[in-house]
């Protein structure tokens, strides 16, 4: 297992340094504040590790929350019948 995980890793880091060669390129970013010029490859690295930060962080609030909701209905359920039996 650890062997397939270092393959994959290894695939990915070649994949970035291949991209990067490829698109040295630098491209300017105009933020309100700052003006930012980074080479392409970096750029489209940075945004793919922010979305898949980001879509994981998503999915893990949507998944929390909802076990949230669950639990406490099913506390309120197991009160409910708690407080009807003698």
């Amino acid at each position: 297992m650890r062997l397939i995980v270092m393959l994959l890793l290894l695939l990915f880091i070649a994949g970035g340094v291949v991209l990067g060669a490829l698109n040295a390129d630098l491209v300017g970013y105009d933020l309100v504040f700052a003006r930012v010029q980074v080479p392409k490859g970096a750029a489209l690295l940075t945004m793919l590790a922010l979305g898949w930060i980001l879509g994981g962080l998503t999915a893990w609030l949507g998944v929390t929350t909802r076990h949230r909701r669950e639990r406490r209905r099913s506390v309120k359920a197991t009160g409910a019948k708690v407080s009807k039996t003698p």
